[in-house]
Protein backbone atom coordinates (compact mmCIF):
# COMPACT_ATOMS: atom_id res chain seq x y z
CA UNK A 1 0.00 0.00 0.00
CA UNK A 2 1.32 3.35 -0.97
CA UNK A 3 1.88 6.46 1.78
CA UNK A 4 -0.91 8.78 1.91
CA UNK A 5 1.26 11.22 3.21
CA UNK A 6 3.91 10.89 -0.28
CA UNK A 7 3.08 12.15 -4.14
CA UNK A 8 2.55 9.53 -6.84
CA UNK A 9 6.62 10.06 -7.38
CA UNK A 10 7.20 8.63 -3.91
CA UNK A 11 8.76 12.28 -2.15
CA UNK A 12 7.29 13.50 0.71
CA UNK A 13 3.63 15.61 0.43
CA UNK A 14 4.41 19.23 0.94
CA UNK A 15 1.31 20.76 1.95
CA UNK A 16 2.14 24.40 1.37
CA UNK A 17 4.06 24.08 -1.66
CA UNK A 18 0.83 22.09 -2.85
CA UNK A 19 -1.07 24.91 -1.80
CA UNK A 20 0.77 27.89 -2.95
CA UNK A 21 0.90 26.15 -6.67
CA UNK A 22 -3.10 25.86 -6.71
CA UNK A 23 -3.13 29.92 -5.36
CA UNK A 24 -0.35 30.52 -8.05
CA UNK A 25 -2.30 29.13 -10.95
CA UNK A 26 -5.74 30.70 -10.01
CA UNK A 27 -4.06 34.17 -9.89
CA UNK A 28 -2.61 33.86 -13.16
CA UNK A 29 -5.87 32.99 -15.06
CA UNK A 30 -7.73 35.57 -12.51
CA UNK A 31 -4.78 38.21 -13.59
CA UNK A 32 -3.56 37.22 -17.11
CA UNK A 33 -6.01 34.64 -18.78
CA UNK A 34 -8.61 35.59 -21.64
CA UNK A 35 -11.50 33.71 -20.09
CA UNK A 36 -14.50 35.82 -18.65
CA UNK A 37 -14.72 33.59 -15.21
CA UNK A 38 -12.34 31.50 -13.05
CA UNK A 39 -14.06 29.03 -10.93
CA UNK A 40 -12.48 27.98 -7.61
CA UNK A 41 -13.52 24.79 -5.35
CA UNK A 42 -12.31 25.14 -1.94
CA UNK A 43 -12.52 21.97 1.01
CA UNK A 44 -13.51 23.38 4.61
CA UNK A 45 -10.78 25.31 6.21
CA UNK A 46 -8.51 25.84 3.16
CA UNK A 47 -8.08 29.50 3.03
CA UNK A 48 -11.10 30.76 0.83
CA UNK A 49 -11.27 34.34 2.82
CA UNK A 50 -7.35 34.54 2.15
CA UNK A 51 -7.47 34.00 -1.48
CA UNK A 52 -10.30 36.31 -1.97
CA UNK A 53 -7.93 38.99 0.12
CA UNK A 54 -4.94 37.81 -1.63
CA UNK A 55 -6.76 38.32 -5.34
CA UNK A 56 -8.31 41.62 -4.33
CA UNK A 57 -5.04 43.32 -3.68
CA UNK A 58 -3.13 41.48 -6.66
CA UNK A 59 -6.27 43.15 -8.85
CA UNK A 60 -6.26 46.49 -7.00
CA UNK A 61 -2.14 46.77 -7.54
CA UNK A 62 -2.36 46.17 -10.99
CA UNK A 63 -4.92 48.82 -11.39
CA UNK A 64 -8.23 46.69 -12.03
CA UNK A 65 -11.23 48.41 -10.82
CA UNK A 66 -12.67 45.52 -8.20
CA UNK A 67 -15.89 44.98 -7.05
CA UNK A 68 -16.26 41.97 -4.22
CA UNK A 69 -19.79 39.80 -3.83
CA UNK A 70 -20.53 38.52 -0.59
CA UNK A 71 -23.75 36.60 0.42
CA UNK A 72 -24.16 38.03 3.96
CA UNK A 73 -22.82 41.42 5.90
CA UNK A 74 -20.80 39.51 8.59
CA UNK A 75 -18.72 38.45 5.15
CA UNK A 76 -18.50 41.64 4.07
CA UNK A 77 -17.14 43.19 7.18
CA UNK A 78 -15.18 40.82 7.83
CA UNK A 79 -13.44 40.91 4.41
CA UNK A 80 -13.05 44.47 4.25
CA UNK A 81 -11.26 44.29 7.95
CA UNK A 82 -8.84 41.92 6.10
CA UNK A 83 -7.90 43.85 3.47
CA UNK A 84 -7.72 46.61 6.31
CA UNK A 85 -5.29 44.64 7.83
CA UNK A 86 -3.24 43.00 4.99
CA UNK A 87 -2.85 46.87 2.79
CA UNK A 88 -3.94 49.52 5.79
CA UNK A 89 -3.24 52.00 3.00
CA UNK A 90 -5.57 50.91 0.25
CA UNK A 91 -9.08 52.64 -0.19
CA UNK A 92 -11.54 50.25 0.16
CA UNK A 93 -15.47 51.13 -0.31
CA UNK A 94 -17.77 49.66 1.90
CA UNK A 95 -21.68 49.74 0.09
CA UNK A 96 -24.16 48.91 2.37
CA UNK A 97 -28.27 49.11 2.97
CA UNK A 98 -29.85 51.85 4.49
CA UNK A 99 -31.16 50.29 7.29
CA UNK A 100 -29.78 50.94 10.68
CA UNK A 101 -26.37 49.82 11.87
CA UNK A 102 -26.36 48.33 7.99
CA UNK A 103 -22.51 47.39 9.09
CA UNK A 104 -19.72 46.36 11.47
CA UNK A 105 -18.92 49.47 14.24
CA UNK A 106 -15.41 48.59 13.65
CA UNK A 107 -15.06 49.88 10.24
CA UNK A 108 -15.77 53.37 11.54
CA UNK A 109 -12.07 53.07 12.93
CA UNK A 110 -10.55 52.65 9.58
CA UNK A 111 -10.09 55.91 7.84
CA UNK A 112 -9.14 54.06 4.17
CA UNK A 113 -13.06 52.84 4.05
CA UNK A 114 -15.41 54.84 2.90
CA UNK A 115 -18.98 53.96 3.72
CA UNK A 116 -22.00 54.34 1.74
CA UNK A 117 -25.49 53.87 0.91
CA UNK A 118 -25.06 54.73 -2.77
CA UNK A 119 -22.48 53.10 -5.80
CA UNK A 120 -22.18 56.46 -7.10
CA UNK A 121 -20.57 57.56 -3.71
CA UNK A 122 -17.70 54.90 -4.12
CA UNK A 123 -16.77 55.42 -7.79
CA UNK A 124 -13.46 55.11 -8.32
CA UNK A 125 -11.90 53.33 -5.29
CA UNK A 126 -9.74 50.68 -6.19
CA UNK A 127 -12.18 48.08 -4.22
CA UNK A 128 -16.00 47.84 -2.92
CA UNK A 129 -17.33 45.54 -1.19
CA UNK A 130 -21.28 44.94 -0.71
CA UNK A 131 -23.73 41.90 -0.14
CA UNK A 132 -25.26 40.17 -3.37
CA UNK A 133 -28.65 41.39 -2.41
CA UNK A 134 -27.23 44.66 -2.27
CA UNK A 135 -25.54 44.66 -5.49
CA UNK A 136 -29.00 43.74 -7.36
CA UNK A 137 -30.07 47.07 -6.67
CA UNK A 138 -26.92 49.02 -8.36
CA UNK A 139 -27.99 50.87 -11.52
CA UNK A 140 -26.63 53.45 -14.01
CA UNK A 141 -23.16 52.98 -12.73
CA UNK A 142 -19.77 51.71 -15.23
CA UNK A 143 -19.01 48.05 -15.21
CA UNK A 144 -15.88 47.56 -12.77
CA UNK A 145 -13.43 45.30 -14.67
CA UNK A 146 -13.46 42.46 -12.48
CA UNK A 147 -15.80 40.96 -9.52
CA UNK A 148 -14.64 38.53 -6.83
CA UNK A 149 -18.16 36.37 -5.70
CA UNK A 150 -16.81 34.86 -2.24
CA UNK A 151 -19.28 31.80 -1.26
CA UNK A 152 -20.27 31.33 -4.70
CA UNK A 153 -21.54 27.86 -4.06
CA UNK A 154 -23.93 29.55 -1.78
CA UNK A 155 -25.09 32.44 -4.17
CA UNK A 156 -28.30 30.88 -5.76
CA UNK A 157 -28.22 31.84 -10.09
CA UNK A 158 -30.92 34.37 -10.04
CA UNK A 159 -28.77 36.56 -7.48
CA UNK A 160 -25.78 36.21 -10.01
CA UNK A 161 -28.26 37.14 -13.14
CA UNK A 162 -29.08 40.29 -11.23
CA UNK A 163 -25.45 41.42 -10.69
CA UNK A 164 -24.11 40.05 -14.04
CA UNK A 165 -24.05 42.82 -16.02
CA UNK A 166 -22.23 45.10 -13.19
CA UNK A 167 -18.80 43.38 -14.27
CA UNK A 168 -16.52 41.94 -17.28
CA UNK A 169 -14.55 39.32 -15.63
CA UNK A 170 -14.74 37.47 -12.56
CA UNK A 171 -13.55 34.71 -10.16
CA UNK A 172 -15.98 32.57 -8.35
CA UNK A 173 -14.57 30.68 -4.87
CA UNK A 174 -16.79 28.69 -2.58
CA UNK A 175 -17.49 25.13 -1.07
CA UNK A 176 -19.56 23.18 -3.20
CA UNK A 177 -19.78 20.09 -0.39
CA UNK A 178 -21.62 23.06 1.89
CA UNK A 179 -25.14 23.53 1.86
CA UNK A 180 -26.95 24.44 -1.20
CA UNK A 181 -28.29 28.15 -1.65
CA UNK A 182 -31.46 28.85 -0.04
CA UNK A 183 -35.30 29.52 -1.04
CA UNK A 184 -38.39 30.36 0.64
CA UNK A 185 -40.32 28.87 -2.14
CA UNK A 186 -40.61 25.86 -4.17
CA UNK A 187 -38.64 25.16 -7.31
CA UNK A 188 -39.63 21.89 -8.77
CA UNK A 189 -41.19 23.77 -11.67
CA UNK A 190 -37.34 24.43 -12.62
CA UNK A 191 -35.55 21.85 -12.29
CA UNK A 192 -33.57 20.55 -14.94
CA UNK A 193 -33.82 23.22 -16.39
CA UNK A 194 -30.41 25.64 -17.15
CA UNK A 195 -31.66 28.53 -16.07
CA UNK A 196 -32.99 27.15 -12.67
CA UNK A 197 -33.14 30.12 -10.68
CA UNK A 198 -32.69 28.10 -7.63
CA UNK A 199 -29.73 26.48 -8.28
CA UNK A 200 -25.91 27.73 -7.03
CA UNK A 201 -24.45 30.29 -9.07
CA UNK A 202 -21.36 28.17 -9.99
CA UNK A 203 -23.76 25.08 -11.45
CA UNK A 204 -25.54 27.00 -13.74
CA UNK A 205 -22.36 29.27 -14.70
CA UNK A 206 -20.74 26.04 -15.98
CA UNK A 207 -23.68 24.35 -17.77
CA UNK A 208 -23.53 27.23 -19.91
CA UNK A 209 -19.66 27.71 -19.73
CA UNK A 210 -18.22 24.02 -19.14
CA UNK A 211 -14.97 26.13 -21.00
CA UNK A 212 -14.21 28.10 -18.16
CA UNK A 213 -10.64 27.57 -16.44
CA UNK A 214 -11.42 25.68 -13.04
CA UNK A 215 -9.25 25.09 -9.96
CA UNK A 216 -9.17 23.46 -6.36
CA UNK A 217 -7.69 24.53 -2.98
CA UNK A 218 -5.40 21.01 -2.37
CA UNK A 219 -5.14 21.36 1.58
CA UNK A 220 -7.05 22.22 4.53
CA UNK A 221 -5.71 24.10 7.22
CA UNK A 222 -8.45 24.03 9.71
CA UNK A 223 -8.71 20.17 9.98
CA UNK A 224 -6.87 18.21 11.52
CA UNK A 225 -4.81 15.06 10.23
CA UNK A 226 -7.59 12.82 11.84
CA UNK A 227 -10.50 14.72 10.18
CA UNK A 228 -9.39 15.81 7.11
CA UNK A 229 -9.16 11.92 5.38
CA UNK A 230 -13.03 11.36 6.76
CA UNK A 231 -14.81 14.29 5.49
CA UNK A 232 -12.51 14.07 2.27
CA UNK A 233 -13.68 11.05 1.33
CA UNK A 234 -17.47 11.22 2.90
CA UNK A 235 -18.28 15.11 1.11
CA UNK A 236 -15.36 15.44 -1.28
CA UNK A 237 -14.52 12.09 -3.41
CA UNK A 238 -13.77 13.49 -6.49
CA UNK A 239 -12.01 17.02 -5.45
CA UNK A 240 -9.94 15.16 -2.72
CA UNK A 241 -7.83 17.40 -0.30
CA UNK A 242 -5.42 16.94 2.89
CA UNK A 243 -4.90 18.17 5.85
CA UNK A 244 -2.15 20.60 6.50
CA UNK A 245 -1.01 19.31 9.55
CA UNK A 246 0.51 16.16 10.25
CA UNK A 247 -0.96 13.53 12.74
CA UNK A 248 1.19 14.87 16.08
CA UNK A 249 0.91 18.67 15.21
CA UNK A 250 -2.28 18.86 17.61
CA UNK A 251 -2.99 17.29 20.97
CA UNK A 252 -5.81 17.94 23.24
CA UNK A 253 -5.21 17.36 26.56
CA UNK A 254 -7.41 17.23 29.96
CA UNK A 255 -5.68 18.60 33.58
CA UNK A 256 -8.32 16.73 35.26
CA UNK A 257 -8.46 13.00 34.96
CA UNK A 258 -11.97 10.92 33.68
CA UNK A 259 -14.54 10.59 35.95
CA UNK A 260 -15.93 7.41 34.53
CA UNK A 261 -19.12 8.57 32.73
CA UNK A 262 -20.09 8.57 29.40
CA UNK A 263 -19.41 12.20 28.70
CA UNK A 264 -15.82 11.82 30.07
CA UNK A 265 -15.12 8.79 28.46
CA UNK A 266 -16.40 10.18 25.10
CA UNK A 267 -14.16 13.50 25.72
CA UNK A 268 -11.00 11.23 26.09
CA UNK A 269 -11.57 9.39 22.91
CA UNK A 270 -11.92 12.39 20.88
CA UNK A 271 -8.80 14.18 22.53
CA UNK A 272 -7.11 10.97 21.87
CA UNK A 273 -8.52 10.52 17.96
CA UNK A 274 -9.92 13.29 16.79
CA UNK A 275 -13.54 12.06 17.00
CA UNK A 276 -16.34 10.70 19.93
CA UNK A 277 -19.45 8.68 19.25
CA UNK A 278 -21.65 9.33 22.63
CA UNK A 279 -24.56 6.55 21.72
CA UNK A 280 -27.72 7.03 23.75
CA UNK A 281 -30.33 3.67 23.84
CA UNK A 282 -32.21 3.44 20.61
CA UNK A 283 -35.55 5.51 20.71
CA UNK A 284 -37.96 7.63 18.89
CA UNK A 285 -37.89 10.99 20.17
CA UNK A 286 -39.03 14.28 19.94
CA UNK A 287 -37.04 16.54 17.84
CA UNK A 288 -35.96 18.44 21.03
CA UNK A 289 -34.92 15.12 22.72
CA UNK A 290 -34.51 15.80 26.12
CA UNK A 291 -32.03 13.34 27.08
CA UNK A 292 -30.02 13.95 23.85
CA UNK A 293 -29.80 17.70 24.39
CA UNK A 294 -28.95 17.05 28.71
CA UNK A 295 -26.13 14.73 27.39
CA UNK A 296 -25.05 17.31 24.47
CA UNK A 297 -24.77 20.34 27.34
CA UNK A 298 -22.94 17.43 29.88
CA UNK A 299 -20.34 17.00 27.16
CA UNK A 300 -19.83 20.98 27.31
CA UNK A 301 -19.65 21.32 30.67
CA UNK A 302 -17.18 18.39 31.24
CA UNK A 303 -15.37 19.69 28.83
CA UNK A 304 -14.55 22.76 30.30
CA UNK A 305 -14.92 21.26 34.19
CA UNK A 306 -11.82 19.26 32.93
CA UNK A 307 -9.54 22.17 32.23
CA UNK A 308 -8.97 21.30 28.40
CA UNK A 309 -6.05 22.53 26.43
CA UNK A 310 -5.21 22.63 23.37
CA UNK A 311 -1.37 22.54 21.51
CA UNK A 312 -1.12 23.55 17.52
CA UNK A 313 1.20 24.77 15.26
CA UNK A 314 -0.58 28.20 15.55
CA UNK A 315 1.15 28.20 19.59
CA UNK A 316 4.58 26.80 21.22
CA UNK A 317 2.52 26.25 24.29
CA UNK A 318 -0.82 24.66 25.49
CA UNK A 319 -3.76 27.14 24.55
CA UNK A 320 -6.45 27.28 27.50
CA UNK A 321 -9.99 25.72 26.01
CA UNK A 322 -12.45 28.83 26.47
CA UNK A 323 -16.22 28.60 25.90
CA UNK A 324 -15.33 30.45 22.44
CA UNK A 325 -13.69 28.23 21.15
CA UNK A 326 -16.17 25.66 21.74
CA UNK A 327 -19.66 25.52 19.49
CA UNK A 328 -22.31 22.69 19.61
CA UNK A 329 -24.09 22.20 15.65
CA UNK A 330 -27.48 21.26 15.54
CA UNK A 331 -29.91 21.08 12.23
CA UNK A 332 -32.73 22.66 13.89
CA UNK A 333 -33.12 26.45 15.95
CA UNK A 334 -35.59 24.85 18.04
CA UNK A 335 -32.56 21.75 18.51
CA UNK A 336 -30.48 24.94 19.51
CA UNK A 337 -32.29 26.82 21.48
CA UNK A 338 -33.18 23.52 24.07
CA UNK A 339 -29.11 23.06 24.10
CA UNK A 340 -28.87 27.35 25.05
CA UNK A 341 -31.41 26.34 27.71
CA UNK A 342 -29.61 23.53 29.11
CA UNK A 343 -26.26 25.21 29.39
CA UNK A 344 -27.57 27.99 30.96
CA UNK A 345 -28.94 25.26 33.52
CA UNK A 346 -25.67 23.86 34.28
CA UNK A 347 -24.20 27.40 34.26
CA UNK A 348 -22.41 27.37 30.36
CA UNK A 349 -22.15 30.61 28.87
CA UNK A 350 -20.29 32.02 25.78
CA UNK A 351 -20.48 28.96 23.72
CA UNK A 352 -21.42 29.11 20.05
CA UNK A 353 -24.67 26.98 19.57
CA UNK A 354 -26.28 27.11 16.04
CA UNK A 355 -27.42 25.25 13.17
CA UNK A 356 -25.65 24.13 10.18
CA UNK A 357 -26.40 26.83 8.22
CA UNK A 358 -25.21 29.39 10.59
CA UNK A 359 -22.14 27.50 11.24
CA UNK A 360 -20.92 27.77 7.89
CA UNK A 361 -17.25 29.28 7.25
CA UNK A 362 -16.89 28.98 11.31
CA UNK A 363 -14.37 27.94 13.05
CA UNK A 364 -13.72 26.16 16.74
CA UNK A 365 -11.21 24.36 18.41
CA UNK A 366 -13.81 21.45 19.42
CA UNK A 367 -17.95 20.89 18.54
CA UNK A 368 -20.28 19.21 19.71
CA UNK A 369 -23.01 17.99 17.03
CA UNK A 370 -26.56 16.49 17.95
CA UNK A 371 -26.48 14.03 14.83
CA UNK A 372 -29.65 15.38 12.65
CA UNK A 373 -30.85 11.49 12.25
CA UNK A 374 -30.82 10.73 16.20
CA UNK A 375 -34.02 9.44 16.89
CA UNK A 376 -36.23 10.23 14.49
CA UNK A 377 -38.48 7.74 12.76
CA UNK A 378 -37.65 8.55 9.43
CA UNK A 379 -34.86 10.00 7.29
CA UNK A 380 -36.01 12.94 5.17
CA UNK A 381 -34.37 14.74 2.13
CA UNK A 382 -33.77 17.71 4.99
CA UNK A 383 -32.10 15.72 7.47
CA UNK A 384 -29.79 13.71 4.57
CA UNK A 385 -28.74 16.69 3.03
CA UNK A 386 -25.03 15.89 2.50
CA UNK A 387 -24.00 19.50 3.14
CA UNK A 388 -25.52 19.40 6.43
CA UNK A 389 -23.32 16.77 7.68
CA UNK A 390 -20.81 18.35 6.02
CA UNK A 391 -20.76 21.38 7.72
CA UNK A 392 -21.27 19.77 11.15
CA UNK A 393 -18.43 17.29 10.98
CA UNK A 394 -15.73 20.39 9.70
CA UNK A 395 -15.80 23.34 11.86
CA UNK A 396 -13.24 21.61 14.38
CA UNK A 397 -9.78 22.36 14.86
CA UNK A 398 -8.77 19.46 17.22
CA UNK A 399 -11.99 17.33 18.06
CA UNK A 400 -15.72 16.56 17.26
CA UNK A 401 -18.13 14.66 19.36
CA UNK A 402 -21.14 13.66 18.19
CA UNK A 403 -23.86 12.50 20.34
CA UNK A 404 -26.83 10.60 18.23
CA UNK A 405 -29.40 7.59 19.59
CA UNK A 406 -28.49 4.53 18.14
CA UNK A 407 -30.39 2.68 15.57
CA UNK A 408 -29.09 5.65 12.87
CA UNK A 409 -27.65 2.83 10.71
CA UNK A 410 -30.71 0.82 10.52
CA UNK A 411 -33.06 3.86 9.80
CA UNK A 412 -31.10 4.82 6.89
CA UNK A 413 -30.98 1.39 5.60
CA UNK A 414 -35.24 1.33 6.24
CA UNK A 415 -35.55 4.79 4.26
CA UNK A 416 -33.52 4.21 0.82
CA UNK A 417 -34.24 7.95 -0.95
CA UNK A 418 -37.65 7.99 -2.34
CA UNK A 419 -36.69 11.50 -4.27
CA UNK A 420 -38.40 12.08 -7.77
CA UNK A 421 -35.86 11.10 -10.29
CA UNK A 422 -35.72 14.56 -12.50
CA UNK A 423 -34.67 14.73 -16.11
CA UNK A 424 -31.97 17.45 -16.35
CA UNK A 425 -31.01 17.51 -12.84
CA UNK A 426 -27.40 16.78 -11.91
CA UNK A 427 -27.43 14.11 -9.31
CA UNK A 428 -25.54 15.22 -6.51
CA UNK A 429 -22.52 12.69 -5.39
CA UNK A 430 -22.34 11.31 -2.73
CA UNK A 431 -26.02 11.60 -1.99
CA UNK A 432 -26.91 12.14 1.94
CA UNK A 433 -27.73 8.13 2.44
CA UNK A 434 -24.35 7.11 1.60
CA UNK A 435 -22.23 10.01 3.25
CA UNK A 436 -24.56 9.41 6.29
CA UNK A 437 -22.80 5.56 6.35
CA UNK A 438 -19.75 6.68 5.50
CA UNK A 439 -19.22 8.76 8.82
CA UNK A 440 -21.20 6.19 10.46
CA UNK A 441 -19.21 3.35 9.84
CA UNK A 442 -15.83 5.83 10.99
CA UNK A 443 -17.92 7.11 14.05
CA UNK A 444 -18.62 3.46 14.88
CA UNK A 445 -14.61 2.93 15.55
CA UNK A 446 -14.66 5.84 18.32
CA UNK A 447 -18.51 4.72 20.12
CA UNK A 448 -19.15 5.64 23.59
CA UNK A 449 -22.47 3.59 24.50
CA UNK A 450 -24.15 5.50 27.15
CA UNK A 451 -27.56 5.43 29.40
CA UNK A 452 -27.97 8.83 31.39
Amino acid sequence: MSDPGRRTGGEPFDPGAAAARATGAILADTLRGEARGVVVDSPPGAGKSTLVVRAALELAAAGRSLMVVAQTNAQVDDLVLRLAEKQPELPVGRLHSSDADPYDPALNELEQVRKSAKAGDLAGLPVVISTAAKWAHVRNVDPWEHAIVDEAYQMRSDALLAVAGLFERALFVGDPGQLDPFSVVGADQWAGLSYDPSASAVSTLLAHNPELPQHRLPVSWRLPASAAPLVSGAFYPYTPFRSGTGAGDRRLSFGVPSDGSGPDRVLDEAAESGWGLLELPARRTPRTDPEAVRAVALVVRRLLDRGGAAVSEREPGPVPLTPGRIAVGTAHRDQAAAVRAALAELGVSGVTVDTANRLQGREYDVTVVLHPLSGRPDATAFHLETGRLCVLASRHRHACVVVCRAGVAELLDEHPSTEPVQLGVTVKFPDGWEANHTVLAHLAEHRVPWRP
